[in-house]
């Protein structure tokens, strides 16, 4: 079975405030002198569901197009820390981590906010991060729209990533999706240097 864990990009989708929001526009119509649709759309990196590239937080870092795609697919624990309040800790996660694969995925939402903007999301804490990092995790991902808050000027967990050489998926819909392991795929666009890109996230049930 596979599981659809992205967000629809449309006119509705929430974006970072300041950033580029969702726009689309029909290039051609289908019609008596044109045989196609054909469309357009502009939007942020980081709009939806995303794969961050080092480049975001790193001016060095590589871009998206770089990046290699190891970590994107593969075995994924799925760990429910919803109540966590604002910053998930270690302690919130380390239960969940014994005999797990190289992938974690959090999910803080009840119901993730496809129509409205969440200021006060839940975000990962930089020791969270070097936790996992010495647990071997590969890639971190989470419902919300970045492992650091709102207002940060630190990206304090962005940079604990960034010693450890982890992935980051961000704005995952993890509705529905029960505390467990999974097998993730999850593909960023390739798009030349660029610092993200959406992706389209699956979970397939292990057999």
């Amino acid at each position: 079975m596979l599981r659809d864990i992205t967000q629809t990009l449309s006119p509705d989708t929430p974006t970072w405030p300041g950033d580029t929001p969702f726009r689309t526009a029909r290039t051609w119509h289908y019609g008596l002198d044109c045989p196609v649709n054909v469309s357009r759309f502009e939007t942020s990196t980081h709009a939806g569901t995303h794969a961050d590239a080092p480049l975001h937080y790193d001016p060095d870092g590589l871009a998206i197009e770089a990046v290699s795609l190891n970590a994107y697919v593969g075995r994924a624990r799925v760990i429910d820390v919803r109540g966590c309040g604002s910053v998930i800790t270690p302690a919130m996660v380390m239960p969940s981590l014994s005999g797990g694969p190289e992938r974690i995925l959090l999910r803080t939402y009840d119901r993730f906010p496809h129509r409205s903007w969440d200021a006060v999301f839940a975000t990962v804490s930089a020791d969270t991060i070097m936790l996992l990092a010495g647990r071997g995790i590969v890639l971190i991902g989470i419902d919300s729209p970045s492992l650091d808050p709102q207002e940060s000027k630190t990206m304090d967990a962005h940079i604990a990533v960034r010693a450890a050489s982890m992935a980051i998926l961000e704005g995952l819909v993890l509705d529905g999706v029960g505390a467990g392991d999974y097998e993730l795929i999850a593909l960023p666009l390739k798009l030349a240097g660029m610092d993200a890109a959406p992706v389209r996230a699956v979970l397939r049930d292990l057999a």
